[in-house]
């Protein structure tokens, strides 16, 4: 949209797949979605309960500019506990929501003209997220062939002077996939030779069925040149309460600090109270959260891979699959389009999580297996997948 009031950085259409299907999807009265990451889940009790509870007890004000110092000391524990990785409490950011994160972790590493690399497909913000800190984004492909894992080789062959950084998201979103052990280290060898950061965003860490998730920060050097971020969002259900936290060197989270306060100021003081409540009762309440959204996409997975042209590789982690419909020879957005055209069923086209998301749709899981099962009769019904 070309206005005299409005950014010249904004005058170019910047539509995304993702919207353009959310918009088409309104005509339809009987539409599911399996697009968006929202859980259908609420917040576990127990938090909202505790929550409310010390929202009564005066937390509504302003916490520290770094965040609650009970929160703090709670991640460093988590830490410590699940992976025997020390967090000092200067390390530690509080943040409202990872989104917001990610913007603050490149607003304070990024010069104009930087490149962070991407490793595709990927969650669709990076690339302008990267772009609103005068970062410039340079796409690596993985492949379903490889298991969607990042190729060291590949990775270091995109490294240039103004490389400042790698996003590794992992168990990741859009493919489901989750890195080795052996990538990981291989990431992390690429990242000492070149003297890069790897910004490491773990929102599903709890959503690593095949393989124990591994803190990038916790492998061999690489706590100083790692930018870890979290959230409550996923693995915990809740998603509205925009409460996450970073983990950096402190010289890092200084500046972190000194742009959120012109940002936040600080995240809300009655989600950092969810948030401790949610770490300190992990153990009772992540459980059947995990087990219902594998059911999920154990159930998908297995139904995807009935239908004519249609194919997934076994889950790995999160609640996405990555569905390859190469077979129908069709474009992404026209299978999109297709399927909500006839089966009233909104997925998300591959091209929204870059170029090599070609091919593939992503659906979420986000929907009881009944749900799932009404979506994918409706698919099994259509022409293209006959």
């Amino acid at each position: 949209m070309q206005d005299k009031f409005i950014s010249k950085r904004y005058w170019k259409d910047q539509s995304t797949p993702m919207g353009k299907v959310e918009a088409f999807a309104k005509q339809f009265d009987d539409v599911i979605r399996l697009s968006l990451g929202d859980p259908d889940l609420i917040t576990p009790d127990l938090i909202i309960k505790e929550a409310f509870n010390d929202a009564y007890a005066g937390h509504t004000r302003y916490t520290d500019f770094r965040g609650d110092p009970e929160l703090r000391a709670e991640i460093a524990k988590f830490y410590m506990e699940e992976y025997a990785m020390p967090v000092n409490d200067e390390e530690i950011f509080i943040i409202a929501g990872a989104c917001v994160g990610m913007y603050l972790v490149l607003e304070s590493i990024l010069d104009d003209g930087d490149e962070v690399i991407l490793p595709g497909p990927y969650f669709t913000p990076y690339k302008q997220q990267v772009e609103l800190a005068r970062g410039v984004p340079v796409e690596l492909s993985t492949y379903e062939e490889e298991n969607f894992q990042i190729n060291p080789q590949r990775l270091e062959s995109l490294i240039t002077k103004k490389t400042k950084a790698v996003i590794i998201n992992t168990p990741n979103n859009p493919t489901g996939s989750c890195q080795t052990k052996q990538t990981m280290e291989a990431i992390a060898e690429v990242a000492k030779r070149h003297d890069i950061l790897v910004i490491a965003d773990d929102i599903y860490t709890a959503y690593s069925f095949s393989e124990p998730f591994i803190p990038m920060a916790s492998l061999p050097g690489m706590r100083e040149r790692t930018i870890t971020i979290n959230s409550c969002s996923k693995d915990f259900t809740m998603t509205g309460w925009r409460i996450g936290s970073i983990i950096a060197p402190s010289n890092i989270i200084k500046i972190i600090q000194l742009v959120n306060e012109n940002v936040v100021f600080t995240a809300p003081a009655m989600s950092q109270r969810a948030y401790i409540y949610a770490l300190r009762n992990r153990k009772l309440l992540q459980p059947p959260i995990v087990a219902e959204f594998k059911k999920r996409v154990l159930y998908a997975a297995q139904r995807i891979n009935k239908i004519p042209n249609m194919s997934v590789l076994p889950p790995m982690g999160t609640f996405y699959l990555m569905v390859n419909i190469k077979k129908t020879g069709l474009t992404s957005e026209q299978a999109g389009k297709r399927i909500l055209e006839e089966a009233h069923v909104v997925t998300i086209p591959g091209t929204a999580f870059g170029a090599c998301g070609e091919g593939y749709l992503r659906i979420a899981c986000t929907v009881d297996v009944d749900v799932l099962k009404e979506a994918f009769d409706r698919i099994e019904n259509m022409s293209i997948f006959k």
